[in-house]
């Protein structure tokens, strides 16, 4: 199964140049954790997180407005191509240790987003359709029962 199929399409992105104190605004606004840093091109150059702003920023008592995402940011993300398989982009993130993914396109254009949480509620959703397959295949004897 390709990662496309169920990853976020509307990434939300920052440049290099903004400022922390933007990045963090936009997170909030939007109720994300991660922004992937893109150039004019629309490939992606970084990743900031949430994470990043505390460790990198507050925690050295930086002012936020003045300090620029490519200062901060995690460069050079590992991305993969949105045609490629959720096992595939698992192993990219357990390697990795990190929990989201940018997808690109055969130009490296950025054109999705895939997250550990994403294909945790991919595999329940599964799980939850394979219970109820086995939910109506089972005798109602045997449910009743409890077995």
């Amino acid at each position: 199964m390709s990662v496309h199929r169920f990853c976020v399409k509307d990434v939300d992105t920052a440049t290099p140049e903004e400022s922390a104190w933007v990045a963090a605004v936009r997170m909030h606004d939007r109720a994300v954790g991660s922004l992937v840093v893109v150039d004019p091109q629309q490939r992606p150059v970084g990743i900031i997180t949430d994470r990043d702003l505390v460790e990198r920023v507050m925690m050295f008592d930086r002012l936020p407005r003045e300090v620029e995402l490519s200062e901060v940011m995690t460069p050079d993300p590992v991305v993969a191509k949105s045609n490629a398989s959720v096992e595939s982009a698992i192993e990219l993130m357990r390697e990795g240790g990190f929990r989201r993914l940018p997808l690109v396109d055969d130009d490296r254009q950025l054109c999705g987003l895939i997250s550990l949480d994403d294909v945790l509620m991919l595999l329940c959703e599964e799980v939850s359709q394979i219970g109820q397959i086995i939910r109506k295949k089972t005798p109602e004897a045997i449910v009743a029962q409890g077995v």
